[in-house]
């Protein structure tokens, strides 16, 4: 798989270097059971027409850009782990489009001629609430006559768990309060977030959400060995609430599985190693 970064300064040199596709359009945050929907909609299609598939994605997050940076957007995943999943998904080309104020305002003919056209895009496939354009106002009823008739347009239905729409942002509600447990009906598995272990602490990679504080049951893993332990989150840090073994150092993932206390247990009963409490 190939990852594009496109911009407005490099965008006609990889106009000019695009062949026809079929695009799944998205943010893809999480890459939660919907989204897996629409690209999955999108690599039959593909196939069908056997040509190329290709993903667009934004960064950073449209609401973060247009809040001048005061909204703070908490995100499921960095885009190296993104990009890890799309190549396992089957997606050949993966266009990362840097989102900015002017990208913004762009007009839904404009963004669809330099974007969509321009870059091959013969069929698209999104949900059904995707928009595009200035203030949103571009949608998939409208992508085709948008396109001059060019691009095909696949809209994917609501994907839901329980009745209740799968979506980023029920996601991000739920680590928000908590309930990993649930995580999996939404995500396909459990949540899962890198970082780094010194020893002493855990330094969390950029681009996770941490889970609301309490006590948890998570796997550490780290290459092919995993530890099933119990962690505690507070504010935003996470410390082991027994000695790690030796083999557990650097590098490391650590899967959410369930939250036993809401509380953190009383200072007696966290381990402290080397004078620190962990």
């Amino acid at each position: 798989m190939e990852t594009i970064y496109i911009n407005h300064d490099n965008l006609a040199d990889w106009q000019g270097k695009a062949n026809a596709c079929v695009m799944a359009l998205g943010f893809f945050d999480g890459l939660h059971y919907g989204h897996r929907e629409v690209i999955k909609t999108a690599l039959r299609i593909a196939k069908e027409k056997d040509v190329s598939l290709a993903v667009m994605s934004f960064f950073p997050h449209p609401k973060s850009v247009l809040s001048n940076g005061e909204k703070q957007i908490d995100y499921l995943m960095p885009l190296s782990v993104k990009e890890k999943i799309l190549w396992g998904l089957g997606v050949d080309t993966f266009y990362i489009v840097e989102f900015t104020r002017g990208f913004a305002a762009l007009s839904p003919e404009q963004y669809v001629k330099d974007y969509l056209v321009n870059l091959g895009v013969i069929h698209a496939v999104a949900g059904f609430d995707f928009t595009y354009g200035s203030r949103g106002i571009g949608n998939l009823e409208r992508l085709k006559n948008d396109s001059g008739g060019i691009i095909d347009v696949t809209k994917v239905e609501k994907v839901a768990c329980r009745g209740e729409k799968i979506s980023s942002t029920s996601i991000r509600e739920r680590l928000v309060a908590g309930n990993v447990e649930e995580l999996p009906d939404f995500l396909g598995c459990s949540y899962e977030v890198e970082g780094m272990w010194d020893g002493q602490f855990f330094k969390l990679n950029p681009y996770y959400t941490l889970p609301a504080p309490g006590r948890y049951t998570v796997t550490i893993k780290i290459g092919n060995f995993s530890k099933l332990t119990e962690v505690i989150v507070e504010e935003k840090s996470i410390k082991p609430v027994s000695e790690l073994p030796l083999y557990i150092f650097g590098e490391l993932s650590i899967v959410w599985h369930q939250r036993i206390s809401e509380k953190a247990p009383s200072s007696r009963s966290i381990l402290k190693v080397g004078g620190l409490t962990l």
